[in-house]
C-alpha cells in the first residue's frame, strides 16, 4: 500500500525554499573575512577529515589550480596544512589545523547567534516543525554529497 500525502508537494517550492534558506545562511555568516569557497572547504575538511587536494577541488566545484591557491592561502593563515599520506608518501593530504577548527567554530557560533534571534521571532510551533524536518534534510544532504572520486 502506497502512502499518499494529504497535500501534493511541488518540488519547485521545495527547491525555491531551500535556495532562500541557503541565501539566508550566507547573509548570516560573518562578512569580509573569508570567501564562501574558503569557508566551505574548511567545513568539508572538518566534516570529512583530511582530503586530497584534487578531491577537495571536485567536491567544492573548483579547478585544481584554484584549490591549490586556496589551500596555499589557508596554509599561510595557519588554517590548514599539507601532509604526506601515511600509506603513500607521494600523496599529499590537506588537514584542518586547530586554528582552522577554531575559526570554523567561531563562524558557526556567529551564524547560530544571528539565527537564534530569527528563530525567536517565529510563531509558536515553527521551530519544532523545522526541528522535525532535520532528519530528512540530513538524509538529503548525505544523498547529495558526491563521493571523492565521483564525476
Amino acid at each position: 500500500m502506497t502512502e499518499t500525502p494529504l497535500h501534493p508537494v511541488d518540488r519547485r517550492d521545495i527547491v525555491a525554499c531551500l535556495e532562500r534558506l541557503i541565501a539566508l545562511l550566507r547573509l548570516l555568516s560573518p562578512t569580509g573575512e573569508m570567501s564562501l569557497t574558503t569557508a566551505s572547504t574548511l567545513a568539508r575538511l572538518d566534516l570529512d577529515g583530511p582530503s586530497r587536494l584534487s578531491d577537495l577541488a571536485t567536491r567544492e566545484g573548483v579547478t585544481q589550480p584554484a584549490m591549490t591557491q586556496l589551500v596555499s592561502r589557508l596554509e599561510r593563515q595557519g588554517l590548514a596544512e599539507r601532509r604526506s599520506h601515511p600509506d603513500d608518501r607521494r600523496v599529499v593530504m590537506v588537514h584542518l589545523t586547530a586554528a582552522g577548527r577554531h575559526t570554523l567554530a567561531a563562524r558557526r557560533a556567529h551564524r547560530a547567534d544571528r539565527l537564534a534571534w530569527l528563530l525567536d521571532a517565529l510563531p509558536p510551533g515553527d521551530e519544532r516543525a523545522i526541528a522535525a524536518a532535520l532528519p530528512a534534510l540530513t538524509r538529503l544532504t548525505e544523498l547529495g554529497a558526491p563521493a571523492p572520486d565521483a564525476p
